[in-house]
C-alpha cells in the first residue's frame, strides 16, 4: 500500500510518523506542508493577514501537487487545519483512502462539519471531541499520542528533575516550587533558553529564574529524560487529550511525574507512573526518588514496560491502517 503522510513539521514528528508507517511495511512519502520556515511562523502570528492567507494558498497548492504526483492508495493527514478546502476536495476526489489525526483541540483548530465529512475517518486524541465529532455525525474514533520506540537513544545521567516543553506559566511556577525547597530542576526549550537568538526570536524577555537549554531533538531529550531524577509533564490547562510526553517519558524508562489523574486510563498510577495533586506532593515524590533509588527504579520499569507493550507509535499507526482494509 502506498501512503502519502501529509504533516506538520511539529518539532520532526513526522519522521517518526513515518518510521511507525513503515514499519507496519507500507509505502510512505511525506510532505509536510508547513516546511516553509520563517514564512509560516509570521503567518501563525497574524493568521487573518493578507500574508497568511498568501501562506496557507501556497501550502495547499503544494499539499495539492503532492497527491497528484504520489498517487497513493491512503493518505493520513495529521493535524491538517492550515490547508484550504481546495485540498480536501483534491483528497476527496483523489480516490486515495483518507484519515485525519488530530493531536489537538477542536477549539484551537480551524475546522467545520463539511470539511471533516470529507475524510473517511477522523482521530483524535480527546475523548471529547471523538464524542462530540461523533455527535455531529463524523465517523471519528480516539487516537492518543504515542512514544517513538524506534528512535535510539542513550540516557544522560543526572540528579536534577528535568522538564522538556513550552513554557506556560503553571509550567513554570512548579519549577521554581522545585527549585525554592532546594530541588535540582532543568528546563529544556527555546522559550526556556536565554540564548540572544532564542529570546529573540520568542520575545521572552525575562527569564523563568531556573537553569535552562534550547530546543534539543528527540534522541536528546529522550537521553536528558531516561537519565534525569525525575521528569516532569504538566498539562494544567483543562483538556482531556494526553501529549506525546505522557508515553515518551515512561516509554524511555523516565520517572515520570504527571499533573493528571486520569492518566490512570493508560497507566497505573503509582506503579507505572506517578501523579502528584499539590505543591507539597509534587516536592516528597521528587525527594523519595533521590532518597529510594530502588522504588524509583521499579516504577521506570514497570512504565517502559506498559509503553512498549501498549502505547508506542507503531501501536497507534496499526489503528490507522486498520481503518484502511
Amino acid at each position: 500500500m502506498r501512503v502519502l503522510l501529509v504533516s506538520p513539521v511539529f518539532h520532526g514528528y513526522w519522521s517518526a510518523f513515518a518510521a511507525a508507517l513503515e514499519a507496519l511495511e507500507l509505502d510512505v512519502t511525506v510532505h509536510c506542508y508547513d516546511a516553509g520556515g520563517i514564512g509560516n511562523a509570521l503567518a501563525h502570528r497574524a493568521p487573518g493577514s493578507a500574508f497568511a492567507a498568501r501562506v496557507r494558498g501556497a501550502a495547499t497548492a503544494a499539499a495539492i501537487r503532492a497527491l497528484t504526483e504520489t498517487d497513493p492508495d491512503a493518505v493520513l493527514v495529521v493535524k491538517g487545519d492550515a490547508l484550504e478546502a481546495d485540498w480536501w476536495h483534491a483528497l476527496a476526489a483523489s480516490g486515495a483512502q483518507s484519515a485525519l489525526w488530530l493531536y489537538d483541540e477542536l477549539a484551537r483548530m480551524r475546522y467545520d462539519d463539511e470539511t471533516l465529512g470529507t475524510v473517511d475517518r477522523v482521530f483524535s486524541y480527546s475523548p471529547d471531541d471523538t464524542r462530540t465529532l461523533q455527535g455531529r455525525g463524523i465517523d471519528a474514533a480516539v487516537l492518543p499520542d504515542g512514544f517513538d520506540a524506534l528512535t535510539a537513544f542513550t540516557p544522560r545521567p543526572s540528579h536534577r528533575t528535568s522538564f522538556i516543553g513550552a513554557r506556560y506559566p503553571e509550567r513554570e511556577r512548579l519549577l521554581r516550587v522545585l527549585a525554592e525547597a532546594g530541588e535540582a530542576v532543568e528546563a529544556y526549550g527555546r522559550e526556556w533558553s536565554r540564548s540572544p537568538w532564542d529570546v529573540l526570536r520568542t520575545a521572552r524577555w525575562r527569564g523563568a529564574g531556573v537553569p535552562a537549554h534550547g530546543d534539543v531533538d528527540r534522541a536528546t531529550y529522550f537521553g536528558v529524560m531516561a537519565g534525569s531524577a525525575a521528569t516532569l509533564n504538566v498539562h494544567g490547562d483543562g483538556h482531556d487529550g494526553f501529549s506525546m510526553r505522557t508515553y515518551e517519558a515512561p516509554g524511555v524508562g523516565a520517572l515520570q511525574l504527571i499533573d493528571r489523574p486520569d492518566v490512570a486510563r493508560h497507566y497505573e498510577v503509582g506503579s507505572e507512573t506517578l501523579v502528584f495533586r499539590s505543591d507539597d506532593e509534587l516536592i516528597d515524590q521528587v525527594r523519595r526518588a533521590r532518597r529510594d533509588e530502588s522504588w524509583a527504579q521499579r516504577i521506570r520499569e514497570a512504565g517502559r514496560r506498559r509503553t512498549l507493550a501498549e502505547h508506542t507509535l507503531v501501536h497507534r499507526m496499526r489503528e490507522v491502517r486498520a481503518a484502511w482494509t
